[in-house]
């Protein structure tokens, strides 16, 4: 993120050569992780087929981007040199195609649809910003954080598929929730493992908590305590999100939005009655199956709806 205080690069030349990298004169840190791991579907088959390839290449940059962001074994500044430099070769087009083969290949992906290349830089602002931050003081600090880790990859989808820009502010809201949910299901994990604290600390301290309440075996009240107004956010987020899939014209797009809105929901659901830090708290086989078949049946069956008048996704920050 420019301008936010983030290491800067150390070399004058923005260049990050083989020795510099690190680990073998690697820029990756693949954690192995694909697409079938995630939470919500990623370029699923729902996806009219000419565009699946393109969402593969930018689901792949994420991902890289993300791993070298988690990477317990570098140091920040070690992070934010490799992310700038991914940033740069999907700029300019520079740098060692075999260090940043994800970036060239999102990049000429880019080039071949006429999507904006923000959609990419913008994922890597937040990956940075991982790097370096581990507290987010309030709703709004998250959120801002949000909307450059989880709403450009909407962005992005309705850009790819030539969908009005006018429904951004619904699909932020949407990827927003997912973000936030996902924060939520591995908060336990992310304290233990990176010691990064996603839930607003405000939350935590109106009943007398901090950090440590999610170092415990289950929730303590101050943590459920945020929690819940956490998911009275992404309640608030998918209110906005819930009208969008009648709005896109594209049928196929439309229904994987209304399978995600449906699985946003159910998980909602889940975590209200659920304790992250006691166990896994997981959409199931089932929750699935339903909202597959429901968002189906309403990308492709229902009629088109135009986005009813609501307030931009900043509204919600306060």
């Amino acid at each position: 993120m420019e301008g936010s205080g983030l290491p800067r690069r150390r070399h004058g030349t923005g260049r990050l050569t083989r020795q510099e990298t690190g680990l073998g004169g690697a820029v990756e840190t693949p954690s192995g992780k694909t697409a079938a791991d995630e939470n919500f579907p990623v370029g699923s088959w729902l996806l009219p087929a000419a565009k699946r390839p393109h969402v593969a290449a930018y689901y792949a940059f994420a991902r890289a981007a993300d791993d070298i962001a988690d990477h317990p074994a570098l140091t920040p500044d070690e992070k934010v040199t490799r992310l700038v430099a991914f940033g740069e070769a999907l700029e300019t087009g520079g740098g060692d195609p075999a260090l940043f083969a994800k970036a060239h290949r999102l990049r000429a992906s880019l080039d071949a649809t006429g999507v904006p290349r923000r959609h990419g830089l913008d994922l890597l602002s937040a990956f940075r910003q991982d790097a370096v931050k581990r507290r987010y003081a309030d709703w709004a600090e998250l959120i801002d954080y949000c909307d450059r880790s989880a709403a450009p990859v909407g962005r992005f989808l309705l850009d790819l598929h030539g969908e009005d820009r006018a429904l951004w502010p619904a699909t932020d809201a949407l990827c927003n929730a997912l973000q936030v949910l996902n924060h939520l299901q591995d908060c336990g994990g992310d304290r233990r493992d990176l010691d990064r604290v996603y839930i607003p600390l405000d939350w935590l301290a109106e009943r007398g908590g901090d950090v440590t309440d999610l170092d415990r075996p289950a929730a303590t009240p101050a943590l459920r305590h945020a929690i819940d107004r956490c998911l009275d956010g992404v309640d608030a987020l998918l209110d906005l999100a819930r009208p969008f899939p009648d709005a896109l014209r594209n049928r196929r797009l439309a229904a994987e939005s209304a399978v995600i809105v449906g699985l946003a929901e159910r998980l909602t659901a889940r975590l209200r009655r659920g304790d992250p830090l006691a166990q896994r708290v997981a959409l199931s086989k089932g929750d699935f199956a339903l909202c597959g078949v429901t968002g189906l049946l309403r990308g492709l069956l229902a009629p088109r709806r135009a986005m009813p008048a609501t307030p931009a996704t900043a509204g919600l920050r306060r």
